[in-house]
C-alpha cells in the first residue's frame, strides 16, 4: 500500500513553510521545487522524519536559518537532523554523508532524498553531469543502507 502524508500540526506547518520558501524554485527538469521535498516526505513513516523530509533543503537553499525554525518550535530531534541534512559546500560530500548516516532521522530522510535524486526518469534529457551525479549519489546511497555494516566492520 503507497503511504501517504502524515498531516499533524507540525508537518502542516512545515509544509506552509517550504511553499512560502521555496516559491519560484524550480528542480532540474522545470517543476517546481516543492514537489521533491513532498515526494520525500510521503516516504516517511513519524513526525519528525516527515517534518525533517519536508524541511530538508530549506536552510540550503532558501533564506531560512536553524534559529528562525527552532523560533518556529520545530523539535530538537529535527533540527539536529536538519543541520546533519543541510549540506556545506566547504565540506567533503562523502563527509557529509557519513555525518547524515550517524542520525536515524537524518539517515532515513537522506536515502528517500537520494533515490528522488537519482530518478533520472524526471529529467528531460540527461547530459553526462547528470550521470556522474547519479553515480556519486548511488556511493552515498549505498554507505547510508548499510551504515551498520559500515560502521561494524570498522569498529573491530
Amino acid at each position: 500500500m503507497k503511504k501517504l502524508m502524515i498531516y499533524t500540526g507540525e508537518t502542516k506547518k512545515a509544509i506552509k513553510l517550504i511553499f512560502e520558501k521555496h516559491n519560484g524554485q524550480f528542480d532540474k527538469s522545470g517543476l517546481p521545487y516543492v514537489h521533491h521535498p513532498l515526494h520525500v516526505a510521503e516516504q516517511m513513516d513519524d513526525e519528525n522524519t516527515t517534518v525533517a523530509a519536508l524541511l530538508h533543503d530549506v536552510v540550503e537553499d532558501t533564506d531560512t536559518s536553524f534559529e528562525e525554525l527552532e523560533d518556529m518550535g520545530f523539535s530538537d530531534e529535527v533540527i539536529s537532523a536538519l543541520r546533519l541534512l543541510t549540506h556545506d559546500p566547504n565540506e567533503n560530500y562523502f563527509d557529509y554523508v557519513k555525518g547524515v548516516g550517524k542520525n536515524e532521522i537524518a539517515r532515513k530522510v537522506k536515502i528517500k532524498d537520494l533515490e528522488h535524486n537519482m530518478d533520472l526518469s524526471r529529467l528531460d534529457q540527461i547530459t553526462s553531469e547528470d550521470l556522474a551525479r547519479v553515480n556519486k549519489y548511488k556511493e552515498s546511497y549505498d554507505y547510508l543502507s548499510n551504515v551498520h555494516i559500515y560502521d561494524n566492520h570498522y569498529q573491530k
